[in-house]
């Protein structure tokens, strides 16, 4: 079965890399599959759910899902590289910590006054964790 390579990067790490056999991209204007010898595309993520189907893996796994919010992605026919602005395993997702990072994000929002442009940072956040909560809810465990 032909195979498409695949990079998930994020700011801070390269997450993820290896050959798929598809990928499903969450992108602005809705899900995006991308099979061997796609034609070349850019297109910018949405915040949703990648799903990477490859061979199984140890625990007999076929499907890799990482949340994403934001970002880029780059296919070339045979390559697709996922530059997110934020992403996280769905197996990685602890909710009592998001919980917690929300609720503390939450609070130093609070102590900023309106029009203090550091509330963005924090409102950034806050929807990033609520982004993180609703998929593993959905996805986790699956």
């Amino acid at each position: 079965m032909a195979k498409i390579d695949y990079q998930i990067v994020r700011p801070d790490k390269l997450m993820h890399e290896g050959e798929a056999t598809s990928v499903v991209l969450i992108t602005k204007s809705g899900e995006l599959g991308v099979l061997p010898g796609h034609a070349r595309e850019i297109c910018a993520l949405g915040d949703g759910i990648v799903r990477i189907m490859h061979e199984p893996d140890d625990t007999g796994a076929t499907q890799s899902r990482v949340v994403v919010s934001g970002g880029y992605a780059e296919i070339t026919g045979d390559m697709v590289i996922v530059l997110a602005n934020h992403a996280r395993d769905v197996d990685d997702i602890d909710p009592k910590v998001v919980t917690a990072t929300r609720a503390e994000a939450e609070g130093e929002l609070a102590k900023l006054p309106a029009g203090d442009s550091r509330r963005a940072y924090f409102d950034s956040k806050i929807v990033w964790c609520d982004l993180l909560l609703a998929e593993e809810e959905r996805w986790g465990g699956r």
